[in-house]
């Protein structure tokens, strides 16, 4: 994936005067070891911070060494001004982390460190200077643990960074009566994204201008390829075709001064009429290179999808948190043979929007619900371009990063899985299995007012996201809370 960053990490010992220097210094170098055992990279910084000027002159050292991410290590008490301004002074995120004491025989003098004790003033000071830091959940360690905790660190990084370089490009403007997808902006450059809004228009002249494209054979090839024995429809992917080239084109000719870029577009109703093809499979074929294309104008979905892509390294997708599972599906399929009521599932789908790589068979279809309204009793044309099948079963996460209508920050969290059991259906779609679900809905979703939309990453990455919105600001962070745990507004009594 080439939309996303690289973590290039560095680590920075820092040291209370009164403390000798040298045991900080020794346990960053057991720290560096156990990181790179992993098979990992870190700048290991050799000027130790005892006061300003260290900071300073450590702080020339990881930005000449290309650092974009930094590990300030306690070995010892550590200098609450210097190491908390050496974090204020990074451009970039910064993980805060202390030793644990070293086993010590029959007495604990002059190797002990009193880092347990500096990480709270440390934590204090950062409040003081009002900088953001990444603390882990228990953050005083072995160097092997701490190892661990750079570990964990990495895809926390790499998402902060993403976002602090990342430009979202919309064509729109929203579908009438989607205003669930509608959310103030201004949220999205307090987190230092940029963002590009144009019209329909400007798209439909940009894709009338690659017409003849000499790229389009190639492309046609590619996605003939991929599709394989799914090429159900192969006349309409020169259209496709020209639509990637011209998103990709747009892409690099308005990233600006950012770095990554992804798309929230507008993909009916007049999409169809106008550009003559359902958009779904190109959208599905840059999320697969790490270029989210939300659906329906959705910026905040576009924000969630890339941060799940930042935090995975993989495809992510867009769903609708759409249906309840019929009755006699979740008696045949799931009733006995999973560990899940039958509200705890329901079945989350879209057009055609995710990946091949996600789906267990993708077949190039047409969109039905547009067919009906669009080309009654004919032969699909300008509502072909779905990508169609079942999601492949396994764990996820679905989460969502939004706005509220007053420009507060708040998410939500939920792992679960997709039920190996077909859906019967059309679209991208599958059968989630979330636990607990039915309260999470009734208690997070709605009554927390989020939009239909959810982003899907494929894995469990619940404690990564958790500590990117963590990092990030979030005012709150809901989760799908286990029986016995109530929700605020959940009766007692029901």
């Amino acid at each position: 994936m080439k939309n996303i960053p690289e973590v290039k990490l560095g680590i920075v010992a820092v040291s209370r005067d009164c403390f000798p220097m040298s045991l900080s210094a020794s346990r960053r170098e057991a720290v560096v070891k156990a990181f790179e055992a992993k098979g990992k990279t870190i700048f290991n910084c050799q000027t130790t911070v005892e006061n300003e000027k260290d900071m300073l002159k450590a702080l020339d050292e990881v930005k000449a060494a290309g650092c974009n991410a930094l590990v300030v290590y306690l070995g010892n008490f550590g200098p609450e001004s210097a190491e908390t301004l050496l974090a204020k002074k990074f451009d970039g995120p910064v993980m805060f982390v202390a030793a644990a004491e070293e086993p010590c025989g029959n007495e604990l003098k002059d190797r002990r460190g009193d880092a347990y004790c500096g990480m709270l003033n440390a934590s204090y000071n950062l409040a003081l200077r009002n900088i953001k830091a990444y603390i882990p959940e228990y953050p005083v360690g072995t160097p092997a643990e701490v190892a661990d905790m750079i570990e964990e660190f990495l895809p926390v990084a790499r998402a902060v960074v993403g976002l602090r370089n990342l430009k979202i490009i919309t064509f729109g403007p929203r579908p009438q009566d989607f205003l669930a997808c509608n959310a103030p902006i201004k949220q999205l450059y307090n987190l230092g994204v940029e963002i590009e809004e144009n019209s329909e228009l400007d798209l439909l002249a940009a894709y009338n201008a690659h017409a003849n494209d000499p790229r389009i054979p190639d492309v046609i090839a590619d996605m003939a390829e991929e599709l394989g024995d799914g090429n159900k429809m192969a006349g309409i992917l020169p259209r496709l075709a020209q639509y990637e080239i011209t998103l990709l084109d747009w892409m690099e000719a308005h990233k600006g001064s950012r770095e990554y870029v992804v798309f929230a577009n507008k993909c009916w109703p007049a999409f169809q009429t106008e550009f003559k093809f359902v958009p779904c499979y190109v959208n599905s074929r840059l999320a697969d290179r790490g270029i989210p294309v939300a659906c329906e104008v959705d910026i905040y979905g576009a924000l969630s999808e890339y941060i799940g892509t930042c935090v995975s390294q993989d495809t992510v997708t867009l769903l609708d948190i759409n249906n309840s599972v019929p009755a006699d599906i979740y008696d045949e399929e799931i009733k006995g043979r999973f560990n899940y009521t039958h509200k705890d599932t329901f079945m989350g789908f879209h057009c055609g929007n995710t990946a091949r790589s996600k789906l267990r068979f993708g077949e190039m279809k047409y969109q039905l619900i547009m067919h009906r309204g669009l080309e009654p009793d004919v032969e699909p044309d300008i509502t072909r371009g779905t990508l169609e099948g079942d999601i492949v079963p396994g764990n996820i996460t679905f989460f969502r990063l939004q706005s509220t209508a007053d420009a507060q920050l708040r998410a939500y969290i939920a792992e679960g899985e997709v039920l190996p059991v077909a859906t019967r259906s059309f679209g991208a779609i599958g059968i989630f299995a979330i636990p607990e679900m039915g309260r999470f809905y009734r208690h997070v979703l709605i009554e927390r007012n989020y939009p239909h939309h959810g982003a899907v990453a494929f894995g469990k990455f619940g404690k990564a996201l958790h500590s990117v919105f963590t990092y990030l600001g979030c005012e709150e962070i809901c989760f799908n809370q286990p029986k016995g745990m109530l929700y605020k507004t959940e009766n007692p009594f029901a």
